[in-house]
């Protein structure tokens, strides 16, 4: 189970009018992926990166039955509520919460979001897709209100497969995002300069 050890950079949460939640990939440390902020359209945010427990959100791949994700799943999830709620009650409305993850946390980000659907200030997805051997519609609900939302992917990716993303993307978009998705032919498991880019002008402009 994850215990809600969180990371922080910028400015102080009560005295910030934005704050980007950072999700780091299987293996990653909280405290390292805080730098990507410094590549990022935020320089008065509030940066807030949750740290795994023992560096892992879930324990198999995103595309296994969810059972077999469990009780580490579902204890990502609603940390991450807590911690949304947490940020709602500092007095930060929710259009103006940005999330962005990585891989393993890019998955759990965009199933995190589409679970809880509202206007956020906006989400960047670098190589992720929704969560489960299928996708389960009936754990969606909300409406995204027009949330900018950035996913980029390699393929062929040895983790997320591009059909993956672009059936979450359709959801995403059914569910009222504004949705721009990346595909970057043979690109390495990482993060691009031009995701970045793309990113800062997509989400944080």
């Amino acid at each position: 189970m994850h215990k809600k050890e969180i990371y922080t950079a910028g400015k102080e949460l009560r005295e910030a009018e934005k704050v980007l939640i950072l999700i780091h990939g299987r293996g990653g440390s909280a405290r390292e992926f805080l730098t990507l902020a410094n590549r990022l359209n935020t320089p008065d945010f509030a940066i807030l990166a949750p740290q795994a427990t023992d560096f892992t959100w879930y324990p198999n791949s995103f595309l296994a039955p969810v059972a077999q994700n469990e009780p580490a799943y579902s204890s990502a999830l609603e940390m991450l509520l807590e911690l949304l709620e947490d940020i709602k009650e500092t007095g930060i409305a929710s259009e103006n919460i940005y999330f962005v993850g990585f891989s393993q946390g890019a998955c759990l980000t965009l199933e995190f979001v589409t679970r809880n659907a509202q206007r956020f200030g906006g989400i960047a997805a670098f190589t992720g897709g929704l969560i489960g051997d299928k996708i389960n519609t009936e754990n969606y609900s909300g409406d995204f209100n027009g949330t900018p939302i950035f996913i980029g992917t390699g393929d062929p990716d040895p983790h997320v497969p591009v059909e993956r993303v672009e059936a979450s993307a359709e959801i995403l978009k059914e569910m009222n995002a504004n949705v721009e998705v990346k595909v970057y032919k043979n690109r390495p498991h990482s993060i691009s300069e031009n995701e970045l880019k793309l990113a800062n002008q997509f989400v944080f402009n």
